[in-house]
């Protein structure tokens, strides 16, 4: 078995990150990953990418691929198409299975595999999903500049989803399936003061409407049974994140929604001799160029833990 000084899992920007700085410093480094690019793959317009004033998120995968492949076959070898399975701890350091039946060794290991957004399942949803739907107000939010929009979920992530469309969208509607929001209550009264905000508890959405994009959607009353319809352009979906971490689960310490605890300053976990970034992690914020960032910051640690 190949013994490598890191193995990366992931290559999004958190990933791509720390294979970049990985090969600048000569670290032996395999880098493993399904597909490049993480969730904004499927982002049409990034607005936010530093340096960058708009890009596609097919794009930006491809700069990350091809900011990787300039450093691979000399210190970087990269397995694409490949997922891990699972970590065991060795002596040595680690072993990695993958879904390919191959089996690799390494020093250190740095995880950045990501969540998955946790879709709407309603009628209309599936066809409409990124054509109106989306996953993130800081990528598409502008897109929306002047229209009606509405957000799904009532906890912190949906109410700073609101508050940040608020700035472009002529209304932000939004919508939680349970009683009351779970959201901070000094986020709530800051929010709902909006002139252009409106929000309704204990109500379902029942449907998505639209052609060829989002038009409006249905949704019913839970306490009264009333069914009514919201005409709006576009529908930011925040009923949270499920993060990629089964595969590591029983080695390193994870919150309650199964996300990585990390060292904020260093982004260790719980198990030395890895680190994490990213969507996978319990970092307050997650965002391409903080994941991206938070890679750089645990690379110079995995180096110094490596090399004094």
């Amino acid at each position: 078995m190949e013994l490598f000084d890191l193995i990366i899992i992931g290559a999004g920007p958190a990933g791509t990150a720390a294979g970049i700085y990985a090969s600048r410093k000569k670290l032996k480094s395999l880098l493993i990953t399904p597909e490049f690019g993480g969730q904004s793959v499927v982002s049409e317009d990034i607005q936010n990418w530093v340096g960058t004033p708009s890009i596609s998120g097919v794009n930006l995968a491809a700069s990350f691929k091809a900011h990787l492949t300039a450093y691979a076959g000399n210190t970087l070898t990269i397995k694409e198409g490949e997922k891990v399975l699972g970590v065991s701890k060795e002596n040595s350091g680690f072993s990695i299975k993958t879904d390919r039946g191959n089996i690799y060794g390494a020093k250190t290991i740095f995880i950045a595999s990501g969540s998955g957004r946790r879709k709407l399942e309603v009628p209309g949803a599936d066809r409409l999903e990124h054509k109106g739907i989306t996953y993130c107000a800081s990528c598409d939010g502008p897109l929306f500049d002047g229209q009606d929009v509405a957000v799904i979920g009532g906890g912190n992530a949906g109410f700073e989803t609101a508050a940040q469309l608020l700035a472009y969208t002529k209304s932000v509607t939004l919508l939680n399936h349970s009683v009351g929001y779970k959201a901070d209550p000094i986020t709530i009264e800051k929010v709902l003061r909006h002139p252009k905000m409106k929000a309704f508890d204990n109500v379902d959405v029942v449907e998505i409407k639209g052609e060829k994009f989002v038009s409006s959607l249905a949704y019913k009353n839970n306490k009264t049974g009333a069914m009514a319809e919201l005409p709006v352009a576009g529908i930011f979906v925040e009923i949270g994140q499920i993060p990629n971490t089964d595969f590591i689960k029983e080695l390193v310490l994870l919150d309650n929604y199964g996300r990585i605890k990390v060292d904020p300053r260093t982004q260790a976990t719980s198990l030395t001799g890895i680190w994490a970034a990213g969507d996978a992690t319990d970092v307050l914020y997650h965002q391409n160029n903080i994941a991206a960032g938070d890679a750089v910051r645990a690379v110079e640690d995995l180096y110094l833990h490596l090399h004094t």
